[in-house]
């Protein structure tokens, strides 16, 4: 295979100050849960987006001094010389592949609550931070504002020693200082650091032009601007004061990374929101500069992406999620092999590792974060070590990924599906509303299998014990996955719900099979992810009355970590779906449920004619619990403990990795162990 002509303008070269990207893809700065914690992880991460041939390769946000301390999060830091060793394995594993590292200074102002360094908060005015803390930022008077300037200068001069050939000034969301001097919402100053946008953005000015002093020699200075806040006349508009601060300092840096504010937008899923997305918001912004303009969009096709620079919307194009979801996108577009590419799907479980402090894991790249822990490349997996036949029962993300995995090792392989279609519950979920763009996950794995002769596929084929121990494998994988239980069992409740037995008592499944209750219906989400909400409007879509019941304080709480959860309540309520909280389901009956209050168990009731229990899935072990004295059967994903999507696939994954492979049964990954102080 070759590159398609038309794809040629998207390896290109572009020139970026004092250094030359290689071709246009760029991959703007993301968090990922690891940062200085996991310094190897970190840079072994980002070496596997050079070698897929990514051209720019940016870190996540970086500290530049202990008064800019965002812990627990784990991001890069660059407090003094001490962090130099560190970055520069990110800089020298990324140069490996002819590719340019950038960084990102960062300081997040009063959102910054010094919990480890215990540093007092300063912020443009005296602000206190939306992370709850209960400590307040003072203002911060001229000689804190040298200091700041100071602290960057020297933040970038240690970069350009790490070996960085970008730096960033960062003002890309509302969590950035220099965004809190440019906002009116923030900045109540009345120096020359206040008042009118010229004033507020004196700050962000001198940033950059310190920057570019102290290490543009050799080092393009980038500035990532979010020019739109999606939030009216309150905030920064790109019709606006986000044009106007373009214009202000439109050949000032060396390039601009645009995007809009705050994370939850950047970063929308695609149950909300299509790939080029935002070229609404920045579209203007290359008309303003002759310098290369980067933005991202969730692009996954090569067609999207030279529209958008033959269109004149971008330069370069940026991506995180993408480069997650397939670090060697680049290269397949290069090489012709565009079939290969695995699509983000827009879920954001990568986006959980970082709210969740702990190293990100991607639905469609079960390698992502398991490049140096592990020694798991996306591309390349070790050959088979026998002429061992498997048999993976069920064709659900865990099986799906387990057959691809297996095949491309060269095992003989043979799947086997009770039903007719392919994806287990991928099938199904892609179904409801705006979860779609799931359907990659089994749509990447089925196009992978199909073209192994090794592996035979055989639907409509449910499978008793006779028939597996007729087919005489030598290892059976059983990924049959799970079911939603109809008794209410779950976190708030740990024995079945009086008369959840009725036949008006649904479980999510029944609705995705064509299952049609009666309104008023009342959804009861104990699970607290993405399920009790899709279900609730796929209700509503239908024309019901739908209350969707939890005994949280929010619908789907747990989406917060996807950057969902105000998105999701919100769309909810514009429906006209009731949102009952703080309320546990305690009875049911034929015309209405019990409600029991979880802090003052007050009883009240709602009218019901049907209930859909979203709680917790069981697995479906039958076959494993008839076939579990046999030493050759392994169950994976769902049918062993049901949790997410990419948990499934990582198992699956793992699973065919794993196969043949010396035994472990302690810590079977690398651990990064800091150095050892003195006491």
């Amino acid at each position: 295979m070759s590159r398609d002509p038309r794809y040629d303008i998207l390896f290109e070269p572009v020139k970026i100050g004092p250094v030359t990207a290689k071709n246009r893809f760029y991959q703007v700065p993301h968090c990922n849960g690891m940062g200085h914690r996991y310094p190897s992880s970190t840079a072994a991460m980002r070496r596997t987006k050079a070698e897929g041939g990514w051209a720019v390769i940016c870190t996540e946000e970086c500290e530049i001094h202990p008064k800019t301390d965002v812990s627990p999060h784990a991001e890069e830091r660059l407090w003094d010389d001490s962090d130099i060793s560190h970055l520069a394995r990110m800089t020298d594993a990324v140069h490996e592949y002819g590719s340019l590292a950038g960084i990102e200074l960062v300081y997040q102002g009063h959102e910054t609550a010094n919990r480890y360094s215990r540093e007092v908060p300063m912020a443009v005015s005296s602000l206190i931070g939306s992370n709850l803390d209960p400590v307040q930022a003072y203002a911060m008077d001229k000689s804190d504002i040298r200091d700041v300037l100071r602290w960057h200068r020297e933040a970038a001069v240690r970069a350009k020693q790490a070996g960085f050939d970008i730096v960033y000034c960062y003002a890309g969301h509302n969590l950035s200082l220099p965004m809190h001097f440019m906002s009116r919402r923030y900045n109540n100053r009345t120096d020359e650091y206040g008042g009118s946008l010229e004033n507020r953005v004196r700050f962000f000015r001198q940033m950059i032009e310190e920057t570019k002093e102290a290490v543009g020699d050799t080092c393009a200075v980038a500035v990532r601007l979010a020019v739109d806040e999606l939030l009216g006349p309150d905030g920064i508009t790109a019709a606006e004061e986000g044009r106007e601060i373009v214009e202000m300092l439109a050949e000032l840096p060396d390039l601009w990374d645009v995007n809009i504010s705050n994370w939850a937008n950047d970063s929308e899923t695609s149950r909300f929101g299509e790939e080029g997305a935002q070229e609404k918001y920045i579209s203007f912004v290359k008309g303003l500069t002759t310098k290369p303009v980067v933005g991202v969009g969730r692009f996954t096709s090569p067609d999207t992406m030279v529209s958008q620079i033959k269109r004149g919307v971008l330069d370069m194009i940026g991506a995180a999620r993408p480069s997650i979801a397939d670090p060697f996108l680049p290269n397949k577009i290069e090489s012709g092999d565009l079939d290969s590419i695995r699509e983000c799907i827009g879920c954001n479980i990568c986006v959980s590792g970082d709210n969740l402090m702990t190293p990100m894991r991607c639905t469609q790249n079960p390698t992502m974060g398991e490049e140096w822990r592990r020694g798991w490349h996306p591309e390349k997996i070790p050959g088979k070590k026998s002429d061992s036949q498997v048999l993976v029962i069920g064709s659900g993300p865990a099986g799906l990924e387990c057959t691809r995995a297996l095949g491309l090792r060269g095992y003989d392989v043979t799947l086997a599906e009770a039903k007719t279609e392919l994806g287990g519950r991928v099938a199904n979920e892609c179904r409801l509303p705006g979860l779609g763009a799931w359907g990659r996950v089994r749509d990447y794995r089925t196009s992978q299998i199909q073209t192994m002769t090794n592996v035979e596929i055989y639907l409509d084929s449910k499978l008793e014990p006779g028939h597996v121990e007729e087919m005489a494998a030598d290892h059976v994988v059983l990924a049959t996955g799970a079911h939603w239980v109809q008794n209410g069992i779950g976190r708030a409740n740990t024995r079945p719900i009086p008369g959840s037995d009725g036949a008006q008592v649904f479980t999510p499944d029944d609705i995705i099979a064509g299952a049609s209750p009666t309104g008023p219906v009342v959804v009861f989400d104990d699970d607290h992810y993405y399920m009790g909400g899709v279900i609730a409007e796929e209700l509503r879509g239908r024309g019901l009355e739908v209350t969707l019941l939890t005994p949280a304080s929010e619908a789907s709480s747990w989406t917060h970590n996807t950057l969902e959860q105000e998105r999701i309540q919100t769309r909810l309520l514009n429906m006209g779906i009731k949102i009952v909280t703080c309320q546990n389901l305690t009875g049911i009956h034929s015309d209405h449920v019990e409600l029991a209050c979880v802090y003052t168990e007050q009883r009240t009731s709602l009218p019901a004619a049907s209930i859909v229990m979203v709680t917790m899935r069981l697995p479906d072990d039958t076959l494993y619990q008839a076939l579990s004295g046999a030493g050759n059967v392994t169950r994976i994903g769902d049918a062993l403990a049901p949790a997410t999507i990419a948990h499934a696939v990582y198992a699956g994954h793992r699973y065919a990795r794993e196969l043949d492979e010396p035994a472990n049964d302690g810590v079977s990954f690398k651990r990064e162990l800091s150095r050892l102080g003195e006491f």
